[in-house]
């Protein structure tokens, strides 16, 4: 399987974030990428890893309804 690698610009799009969302991810080493001579790059796959790290599920709990 061949992992794509991405820009800022593409990340941030998938995100549905601001390009200045994925830099701060590299720069503070909370997601993985690559260095192509001075550009970086996301690979496909840490995009998914980071997705599904930090999606929170649902409570089962009910909640008490406003009366």
């Amino acid at each position: 399987m061949s992992d794509h690698l991405l820009t800022v610009e593409q990340v941030a799009e998938r995100l549905g974030t601001t390009a200045r969302f994925p830099r701060r991810l590299i720069e503070e080493r909370r997601i993985e990428y690559v260095k192509v001579g001075r550009h970086v790059r996301i690979p496909e796959r840490a995009i998914v890893a980071f997705i599904e790290a930090n999606t929170v599920a649902p409570s089962a709990r009910r909640l008490r309804s406003v009366a």
